[in-house]
């Protein structure tokens, strides 16, 4: 043991005696160093972590599963170990990939050295600020601190509390504009024709798929999950329950990201039109590939038979592909559709409508992926003037009789 704390009664209350081993001389014998210290056990504890993190008395190994010992020595790559022993199944894949490339990339071979016990909020803070000097951005500083917070307060509980975590109280480095990601643009009704049209001359199945995505304003996880049991020709709609995401191994077929990413959505004639026209290709291929076409199969399949998922990845170099064929300006993107959605049907239906349509779980998302409607801002614009000019009343006042009102 590299340690221990041994009460001492005998000289008073809350008095304890803290022991280190040193090791062994040249004759073997071993060797200790004592202190006593006056305070609380948990006091205590913290003191004698602090000794042996300043000792260098323990190596730096993932604590085994026999002992599960997690003490002053242990490193934050150890936290990080122990997590992906225990616990890290339980990320959904997209996560757990992108937190391992961010491991690998920005904190196992610098941070990730480091003991915990040696750490403190300036230490993380500094680096947070370096990782920002080295070009990282916003979101990857985000994520590097997500990851390193999760492990530390795991280490933390799992060593009983006798480590810290120095993540709690630490502060992102602030971003000017100019760096801040560029917000995603809802694309005109003109632009989003065009790529429509691309798409179906480039092949049928990403161009119905693209039609889809744009009617309905679901996500390309989403659309990839899609089976052929999904639709609803008659009633003219879709259901939403599944959606693929992109794994270690392959794609996954998984529930949505939330509850309320479980829906049924109505569909425009045009919409059923292009899916069943596309069940008919879809069929044409399975038969001539000595198959059949089940209501299992997946509606966007290159596979015949449809018996595998495309990739949520294929789906947007798809719409790229497109969007350059169109020649619609490279500020548009697969995700833009869902804007596009929720502005254009801003005008149509309340706010809680277009929530539940788009599968978010609260109505505050709608008015973030809404854009301004221009005509709209305008007589926003023009009511407000009027009220600054006083030729039209504001909240709580009335025109006096002599002034018309406009």
């Amino acid at each position: 043991m590299a340690g221990s704390i041994r009460e001492r009664p005998e000289i008073g209350p809350n008095v304890y005696e803290l022991r280190i081993f040193l090791g062994r001389d040249a004759g073997g014998r071993v060797r200790h160093r004592s202190r006593t210290f006056h305070g609380t056990r948990r006091q205590a504890e913290r003191e004698l972590a602090r000794l042996l993190v300043a000792e260098e008395v323990q190596p730096s190994v993932v604590p085994d599963e026999a002992t599960r010992t997690w003490g002053p020595a242990t490193t934050v790559k150890d936290a990080i170990a122990g997590w992906k022993e225990n616990g890290w199944e339980d990320l959904s894949p997209v996560t757990a990939r992108r937190y391992d490339i961010i491991w690998k990339l920005h904190i196992r071979d610098t941070i990730g050295r480091r003991k915990i016990a040696s750490l403190s909020p300036y230490d993380v803070e500094k680096y947070f600020r370096q990782l920002r000097s080295g070009g990282a951005g916003r979101e990857t500083i985000r994520y590097v601190r997500s990851v390193l917070h999760r492990s530390c307060r795991l280490a933390r509980k799992w060593s009983g509390n006798t480590l810290p975590n120095p993540i709690t109280d630490t502060e992102l480095p602030s971003f000017d504009l100019a760096s801040a990601p560029a917000p995603v643009r809802a694309p005109t009704a003109q632009e989003v024709r065009a790529i429509l049209t691309a798409a179906e001359e480039l092949d049928v199945r990403y161009g119905v798929c693209l039609r889809l995505v744009a009617a309905s304003g679901i996500r390309r996880g989403e659309a990839a999950a899609l089976r052929w049991s999904d639709i609803d020709s008659e009633k003219a709609a879709v259901v939403v329950d599944e959606a693929v995401v992109t794994a270690e191994g392959g794609a996954v077929v998984k529930s949505p990201k939330t509850r309320a990413s479980i829906r049924r959505l109505a569909l425009d004639t045009g919409t059923i039109e292009a899916l069943l026209r596309l069940r008919r290709v879809q069929e044409a291929l399975a038969a001539a590939c000595g198959t059949t076409l089940g209501d299992d199969g997946f509606v966007f399949s290159a596979a015949p038979g449809g018996s595998l998922p495309p990739y949520p990845d294929t789906i947007s170099r798809a719409f790229t592909k497109a969007r350059q064929a169109a020649q619609v300006a490279p500020d548009v993107h697969l995700h833009s559709l869902r804007h596009f959605q929720a502005t254009t049907l801003d005008v149509v239906i309340p706010e809680r409508q277009k929530q539940a349509r788009l599968g978010w779980a609260t109505v505050h998302m709608a008015r973030h992926y809404t854009d301004t409607v221009e005509e709209e801002d305008r007589r926003a614009a023009d009511h407000l003037g009027q009220v600054l000019d006083g030729d039209a009343p504001g909240t709580g006042e009335w025109l006096s009789p002599d002034r018309p009102a406009t």
